[in-house]
């Protein structure tokens, strides 16, 4: 398979199994629910499909339950390394994809005082989850405290990331729920 046919998705896939391998889809679907589907979502019938694709690519070494349900137990191969490496180098990435529902009714003429709160509650709510998370893997409050001791610089680089973003929605819908009682 060439680096053109791999898409995100793929090297989602590459990445869980990297984590937990050796792993079923169902496994990676688990995993990604507490990682990486806060910041990336991946349909989870897309991760069976694309399991099977890159595995008849070689890039995933594939193995079948004899008995029982035969599930399919994926690992990275060789050539999936390779291609997971070549990616993680290459510092080039797209800027995201922001698909925010409030923002778009907000855009679309939903009163800003009501959907403000509504969009507080969640964001705090999504920032406790996550301020938790960092909590019970006892990692540190900042990026800059934030070392190779305990889980990966990565997970905690990511989670920080992750922090900043309901930070910063908080901040804009409590400013704009003040904004508008004060009118």
């Amino acid at each position: 398979m060439s680096k053109s046919e791999l898409t995100d998705t793929s090297y989602a896939v590459l990445g869980l199994l990297e984590l937990c391998e050796p792993a079923t889809p169902y496994q990676l679907k688990q995993t990604a629910q507490v990682s990486i589907f806060h910041f990336w979502t991946i349909p989870h019938t897309q991760l069976y499909t694309e399991c099977a694709r890159l595995a008849d690519a070689g890039l995933l070494d594939e193995e079948r339950e004899q008995t029982g349900r035969r599930r399919r137990i994926y690992r990275l191969s060789k050539e999936g390394r390779r291609a997971l490496e070549g990616w993680r180098s290459d510092p080039d990435a797209e800027l995201y994809e922001l698909r925010d529902p409030g923002l778009l009714k907000l855009f679309c003429g939903a009163d800003p005082a009501a959907l403000a709160e509504a969009m507080l509650a969640k964001h705090r709510q999504r920032l406790a989850q996550y301020e938790q998370i960092r909590d019970q893997m006892e990692l540190p409050e900042s990026i800059e405290a934030a070392d190779q001791t305990g889980p990966p610089l990565a997970v905690q680089l990511t989670l920080e990331s992750g922090i900043g973003h309901e930070r910063e929605y908080i901040r804009f819908w409590s400013r704009l729920s003040e904004k508008r009682k004060s009118a």
